[in-house]
């Protein structure tokens, strides 16, 4: 019996994709905000969720609520301002930029919370 299997190597299609989190900087810049706000009392809890188009960081107010905001990292945003959005609970974008350090810089968290 013949079988028609063959090996395949270093095949682009199946390679996993890399990057596909936060990187150092980026996850530094992060919790370094999420510490800011702890101390101030505006935060007191945080999630990752992680898919195939995009990680995100989830800051809660309490443990028990949905989250307030999420901070977002797409793998393949349609337009280059789109990889870094700051986004409300249903998903609606509230801020985006090209570059996380500019998105986050002087946001007013209270003030994007009543938008």
């Amino acid at each position: 019996m013949r079988s028609n299997l063959k090996l395949v190597i270093n095949n682009p299609q199946n390679k996993i994709e890399q990057k596909q989190f936060f990187e150092k900087d980026e996850l530094k810049i992060i919790l370094d905000l999420y510490a800011k706000m702890v101390s101030a009392g505006s935060w007191k809890d945080y999630g990752l969720n992680i898919s195939s188009k995009q990680v995100s960081f989830s800051v809660f107010k309490n443990a028990t609520e949905n989250a307030l905001y999420k901070i977002c990292k797409n793998f393949k945003p349609k337009n280059k301002n789109l990889k870094y959005l700051i986004t409300d609970t249903n998903g609606k974008i509230l801020k985006n930029s090209f570059e996380l350090k500019f998105l986050l810089k002087d946001t007013n968290w209270k003030k994007l919370q009543k938008n």
